[in-house]
């Protein structure tokens, strides 16, 4: 595993990786700025007051602003790795076709696209399983707020099981049929843990969030080539 993220950081220097990265922040910060002016037209005028009775407190122009940069302050804080991995699936097939052309030229020959569908349909299903996890967890991260590091443990774990099944499906997908796909899923079940556990610890450190989903695209596509079987045995 050491030797993987030593590859995945040297690729990181790549230009062409680098150029993806900026793209696919400058696009996740745009879905968040959007958020915001899509939640400071909503406030405008609003009279958060009226729900405690017959209080009247509108929310004029400079509150609405206030209140909708705070709020999505708030949505990047909680909703950035679900959305910068959503984005990313959109850049998955690229980062992983300069990895394999650079390390692994046999195999990049072998690989097939995932597509603009499938890559947006995978987006989708991706930020939607981190949302849910994360809200059915939600219960557990407020009793354990007693314990101070309780919650944090857990979002790592959390988040962790499923970023590393997202990632997986994203890399193997460029390879490996269903049944193929499903094989090596399983049998990497530990090591995708510990890659997205390590991502979801990186989305915790500011500035260092931003290269997370791709140093994740590049350690499960080192871990893939060096793990898979060249041909899934028969089920």
């Amino acid at each position: 595993m050491t030797h993987i993220v030593s590859l995945a950081l040297i690729d990181l220097a790549d230009s062409r990786i680098v150029g993806l990265l900026v793209r696919s922040v400058l696009v996740t910060l745009l879905i968040f700025l959007l958020l915001g002016i899509a939640i400071g037209w909503a406030l405008a005028g609003s009279d958060p007051c009226a729900m405690l009775g017959d209080m009247e407190c509108a929310l004029d122009a400079t509150a609405s602003g206030i209140s909708a940069v705070v709020l999505t302050l708030l949505g990047l804080w909680f909703l950035f790795p679900a959305v910068a991995l959503g984005v990313m699936c959109a850049y998955v097939d690229r980062i992983a076709a300069i990895i394999e052309a650079r390390h692994y030229p046999m195999d990049a020959a072998r690989a097939r696209k995932t597509g603009i569908g499938g890559a947006a349909l995978l987006g989708l299903r991706s930020a939607g399983r981190v949302l849910l996890y994360n809200l059915v967890a939600l219960p557990f991260y407020i009793l354990l707020l007693v314990t101070g590091i309780g919650p944090l443990i857990l979002f790592v774990l959390v988040n962790g099981a499923t970023f590393g099944r997202d990632l997986g499906e994203m890399v193997a997908g460029r390879h490996a049929d269903r049944a193929g796909r499903r094989i090596w899923l399983r049998e990497s079940r530990a090591s995708r843990m510990l890659i997205g556990s390590s991502v979801t610890a990186l989305f915790l450190v500011p500035f260092a969030n931003l290269i997370a989903p791709v140093l994740g695209v590049a350690m499960t596509t080192h871990l893939y080539m060096r793990t898979r079987r060249a041909e899934p045995p028969p089920l």
